[in-house]
């Protein structure tokens, strides 16, 4: 997104992170079943992805329509209401957060038997143990992590004990080529939940001319720069 942040949607981004209550809880827990083969390389493909601008301006209009048609059934919320209660801008500020969490670009997923790891260009890795019969639950310093397989989806929860909630959703299209990651972030400052798809394609490092290198701070970067 190329709007520039206010300094009070600033200030909301942070008590998002900080002083939010407890978050909503995903629609539904996670079922442990057979695992999808996810390993490989694979790069964002900006084509079949949502941008933050759109799915934020795709969600007023939702709401916006929502108020309208409460107006009109003459219920208590005025067709204006959203804007009134500040909801638009708590919504971006929860964008603008979701933008931070997806701006990965390449992904390097290993898979074993009974454990996945995705290490995320710029970002810190998703880990998770499967085994059949139970879910995969980490206590962490800044929180829980939960994880294991819903359906042919893998699902990671991250709780925070400030009240904002992170899921991940990966799905593998059926050709193998294609990985989308549905990215849910929640507060209970927010009334709806804020999602954004998006789609990564697999690719050869080697063939396609990705450079990665060995750093201490970060691990194995890679980037993808690629002669003309």
């Amino acid at each position: 997104m190329n709007r520039p942040l206010s300094i009070p949607l600033m200030i909301l981004c942070a008590s998002l992170l900080l002083q939010a209550c407890a978050a909503e809880p995903p629609a539904r827990e996670v079922r442990n079943t057979k695992p999808v083969d996810f390993s490989g390389s694979w790069e964002v493909d900006y084509s079949q992805s949502e941008t933050v601008a759109q799915r934020y301006e795709s969600m007023l209009r939702e709401l916006q329509r929502e108020y309208d048609r409460r107006a009109r059934q003459g219920g208590n919320q005025p067709a204006a209401g959203l804007y009134v209660a500040g909801s638009g801008a708590d919504l971006y500020a929860l964008a603008r957060m979701s933008e931070i969490i997806t701006e990965t670009q390449l992904l390097e997923i290993t898979q074993e038997e009974n454990g996945i790891t995705v290490k995320r260009e710029g970002n810190f890795a998703l880990t998770c143990e499967f085994y059949p019969g139970r879910l995969h639950r980490v206590e962490t310093p800044l929180g829980e992590e939960t994880c294991g397989w819903d359906g042919h989806q893998l699902v990671f929860m991250i709780s925070l004990p400030e009240g904002l909630s992170i899921r991940h959703r990966l799905t593998l299209d059926p050709e193998g080529e294609r990985l989308q990651v549905a990215t849910t972030v929640f507060s209970s400052q927010v009334s709806y939940p804020f999602t954004l798809d998006k789609v990564y394609r697999r690719f050869d490092p080697s063939v396609d001319g990705i450079t990665c290198k060995q750093t201490l701070s970060r691990g194995r970067v890679c980037t993808t720069e690629r002669s003309p």
